[in-house]
This record gives C-alpha cells, sequence and structure tokens, in this order.
C-alpha cells in the first residue's frame, strides 16, 4: 500500500461509517419515536394483561407484541435485545377513548388534532375516536369524512378512527349510510335532542331505526346522544326568572334525569330489533355519556338482561364531580347531559363496578376560551363541554383507588371494551399479536396539574385545572413508536383507522 493509500484509508473508514450509519441504522431509528429500536422489550413488576397482572416482559417487534414471558421465564431470552424496565411502574393497554370532539377540520382553534393528540398521548391514550361533529363541515357523508381523513393525515400523535353521523338528511338515504360506512366510518352517532350544532340536527326514533338496519348490515354501533328535551324550564325561560344563571343549580334544573329516562325509554322501542334472530341483528346501540344514575340506568339494565345488544358509558367528570363541588360562575364544569349531585355520582360508581356501566369516556368537548363565557359565568349561554383528554387516565385513578378499584378492571373499562365497541381488534390489550399500544405509569405519584406541561388547546377551560391527581404517565407507545416521554417524538406518526368492509 503506497502512502497516498495510507492517507486516505482513515477518510475512507469515515465515509463508511457516515454510509453504515444512515442506511444500515434501525428502520425505526426516526423522527416518528423517541425509542430508537423496532424490537425491543419492556419488563415491569405490574404488567396488565388479559390472564392478569404479572411480573415479566413483553417483546415488541415491529410495531406489535410478539411475546409475554413471566419474570422466572424472561431470564435468557432478552438476553442481546434492548430492554426498557419500568420496575414497580404499571404497564398497561393504552387506553381507547372513543368520545373525543377534536374539532378538526374548520373549527381547529376549539382544538384540532396536534393539540389533541398530543394531550392524548401525554395522557396514556393511544386510540381516539372522533365525533363527527364541532368539526365543520359535521362528518355525515362520505366527502365529509374524506375531509377529516385527509385533515388528520401527519398531524395525528396517536391512532385516531371516526364516527359518522345519523342525522335526518342521510337516515332514510341507505345508499348514502352505507357508502359512509364503506369509507371508514367505525359507527355512527346521532342525537335525541338539539346538539347545538346547526349542521348535525337531532334525530327522532324513526330515523334511528332506519341507521340500524344500514348498521346491521356491516355489524357496526349506533352511539347516542340520548336526552330527550321534557317540561323543564328552558334557558329562556330561566333567563327572564329570578334564578340567577351563573348559579349551577339554574342550568340543572333545566337537564333533569327524565330528559335521559324518556331517550332511553324511547330507544327501547327498536333495541329489541338487534337480539338474534331480529331485523337489525348485527347491529348495536350504545348510550353515551349516562349521567342519570337512577330510573335511566334501570331501563339499560333492563334491555340487556331482555338479550337487546345495548352498551353504556358514563365520563370521567361525572365520577370525578358534582353538583355540590362546582362554584358559582365556574361554567368549566357545564356540559350534557350535566353533572348530578354527589348521591348520582356514586351510584354511578357503584354501576361500573358492579358491571352495569359498561366502559369509560371524556367526551372530551372543549372550545375556544370566550365561548365558555368566563367574565359573566352565565351557566345558561355558556357553551356545553368538559376538556378533559389528557387526564383522563389520572383523574379516573384518583377517585378509583379509593375504592379498590384494580388495574385490570381499569384496562377493561379504559381499553378492551371500548376497543370492541368501535371494533379494533388489534387494540385494547396487551396480548400476542395486538399493536404494541402501551402506557406505562405510576399509579402512586401526584402531581398538581398546574404544574405539568398541558397540551391542550386551551388549557385554561378544563374542569382539571387547579386539581391535585394521582397515576402519573411516564411513557406512551403507540404501534411500538415511543410517542411521549415527558416530551413527544418529533413527527406525528399516528394511523386514521378505517373500518374494513368485508364480503
Amino acid at each position: 500500500m503506497n502512502l497516498l493509500q495510507w492517507k486516505l484509508l482513515p477518510l475512507l473508514t469515515l465515509l463508511a461509517s457516515i454510509f453504515l450509519f444512515f442506511y444500515l441504522k434501525d428502520p425505526s431509528d426516526n423522527e416518528c419515536s423517541l425509542l430508537p429500536h423496532k424490537h425491543f422489550w419492556i419488563t415491569s413488576k405490574r404488567i396488565v394483561t388479559p390472564q392478569g397482572v404479572i411480573s415479566g416482559a413483553v417483546e415488541i417487534n415491529g410495531g406489535k407484541i410478539v411475546s409475554i414471558v413471566k419474570e422466572e421465564e424472561k431470564h435468557g431470552k432478552i438476553m442481546g435485545n434492548h430492554v426498557v424496565d419500568y420496575a414497580d411502574a404499571v404497564v398497561m393497554p393504552g387506553l381507547v377513548d372513543v368520545h373525543v370532539h377534536l374539532d378538526d377540520p374548520g373549527r381547529s382553534e376549539w382544538e384540532g388534532f396536534p393539540s389533541g393528540t398530543k394531550a392524548a398521548a401525554a395522557g396514556g391514550v393511544t386510540t381516539l375516536v372522533d365525533m363527527p361533529l364541532n368539526n365543520f363541515p359535521s362528518t355525515t357523508s362520505e366527502e365529509t369524512l374524506k375531509l377529516k381523513i385527509k385533515a388528520a393525515e401527519g398531524r395525528i400523535y396517536v391512532d385516531v378512527g371516526f364516527w359518522g353521523g345519523l342525522v335526518p338528511e342521510n337516515a332514510f338515504n341507505a345508499s348514502a349510510l352505507e357508502n359512509l360506512l364503506k369509507a371508514g366510518a367505525l359507527g355512527l352517532k346521532s342525537f335525541m335532542c338539539p346538539s347545538g350544532i346547526n349542521d348535525f340536527p337531532m334525530t327522532n326514533i324513526t330515523h334511528i331505526k332506519e341507521g340500524l338496519s344500514v348498521l346491521a348490515k356491516y355489524k357496526r354501533p349506533l352511539l347516542v346522544h340520548s336526552e330527550i328535551e321534557q317540561s323543564s324550564p328552558s334557558p329562556v325561560q330561566l333567563e327572564g326568572s329570578q334564578d340567577d344563571p351563573r348559579t349551577y343549580s339554574t342550568y340543572l334544573a333545566t337537564r333533569p334525569p327524565s330528559w335521559e329516562e324518556a331517550a332511553v325509554r324511547e330507544l327501547l322501542k327498536v333495541t329489541s330489533n338487534t337480539r338474534p334472530g331480529g331485523p337489525a341483528e348485527g347491529a348495536h346501540i350504545h348510550v353515551a355519556h349516562l349521567s342519570d344514575s337512577g330510573s335511566t340506568l334501570e331501563l339499560i339494565k333492563e334491555a340487556k338482561r331482555s338479550g337487546d345488544s345495548v352498551s353504556v358509558e358514563t365520563c370521567t367528570h361525572y365520577l370525578a364531580f358534582s353538583e355540590e363541588d362546582i362554584k358559582d360562575g365556574d361554567t368549566r364544569f357545564k356540559c350534557a347531559p350535566p353533572i348530578r349531585d354527589k348521591a348520582n355520582k356514586e351510584k354511578l360508581w357503584d354501576a361500573l363496578m358492579e358491571g352495569h356501566i359498561d366502559m369509560l369516556s371524556s367526551d372530551h368537548s372543549p372550545t375556544v376560551p370566550h365561548l365558555k363565557l368566563p367574565d359573566s359565568g352565565d351557566f345558561l349561554k355558556a357553551w356545553g363541554g368538559v376538556s378533559s383528554l389528557q387526564f383522563d387516565l389520572s383523574a379516573t385513578w384518583s377517585h378509583a383507588k379509593k375504592r379498590g378499584v384494580t388495574m385490570e378492571q381499569i384496562a377493561l373499562w379504559w381499553s378492551e371494551r371500548p376497543a370492541k365497541l368501535a371494533g379494533l381488534e388489534l387494540k385494547g390489550a396487551i396480548a400476542i399479536g395486538k399493536h404494541a399500544d402501551i402506557v406505562a405509569w405510576a399509579p402512586d405519584e401526584e402531581y398538581d396539574v398546574n404544574d405539568i406541561p398541558v397540551y391542550l388547546k386551551h388549557p385554561s377551560i378544563s374542569a382539571y385545572m387547579g386539581m391535585k391527581l394521582s397515576g402519573k404517565v411516564l411513557a406512551t407507545f403507540v404501534r411500538g413508536q415511543l410517542v411521549y416521554e415527558e416530551k413527544h417524538a418529533p413527527a406525528a406518526c399516528g394511523t386514521p383507522i378505517l373500518a374494513r368492509v368485508t364480503d
């Protein structure tokens, strides 16, 4: 080798190293993940699986869970592979929140896909299903669903699916509904009272019956906002009365439990059609955001006993707050159905733990701060909706731990059952073959909400600001990509989830 070759050797070695680094490195080493590995193990002394909580390890490769081993089996199996050890922290399936309003496209100033999904990731939520209203235009057709999918692409940090809307305009048009479902809507959502959104009008039981007949063919659910207006004082009537609109009880009187009861009683006229052999067999009715723990819940229990294909959710804010907690003018707590009294809250907890309420959701429904009317504090005129997405897990656990709730129950309510409702077969559990959607969190660690980064677009309107919560999220993995660990991955690489049509 001559002198020139000797001099060029270090340079050639450097160039070869650069080539190997950029072209032969692990392909998962990119901006989608904070962890530069596609094949690795997660270990913990508390891994929540469908078979119970184990101490052991979960093997992840190519975005899926490929093996699970108990502590006594793992030695020697994980040698030579990258290991992420969470010690005593809980490793659980990522949360699946089937009831969120991300307001995109059209009203992204209210929330939007980037901020909403960042908040979700920071809260341990790995999959969202976005509601068809509050965005503009509302998602009631194949064309409007495609607009939403396009708006989501490259702008979501977790996986996002989409509900379509059942409204009077499409209820009697089977081909329009079929096109919406074929385009990927995971199911439909309807309102039995005014929604507050002009292009999403309310449906009656005839519309719902027609919608169920189409949903039966595709075996997808109908989610229903179950309130029907009754002869209670309206906000307009109360504005002219002596009742103070800054007082929460004034608003609560406008939406009594009888509204929920009337709606569910009406739904029972068609839920029997979903029984085996019925004209809508294959369809499913899901009662969204149950607030009334009394007669409304009893009607739902009756439908289940009769074999109707029915499920029901309640929301974190109904389990965390009660009428007695809400101060005059604090419109952050206004939502519909409304938060009711403490006794009702306790009965909701009982129903959840006894299995009568199937699952939890956030019903994250933000807006721009001025529509909450913080200056006047007028409950009758303020926008209704609780902003909560980042705090699903912590807010639930803060109250659940006092009641002896297990980690398996949390996973059931927040992961397994919501995934099943939305038809997400690869979500909802730490099991071989599932997506590696995982949250690691410290249940005993408390934090002040005001002291952490809040990724919601408008943190000031969240009902959880100023609170101390238990259960800090340490890390969130979506399809094996570490999307959050004190900060987010540089790129938004979540996947839009579309329902598949099978012959």
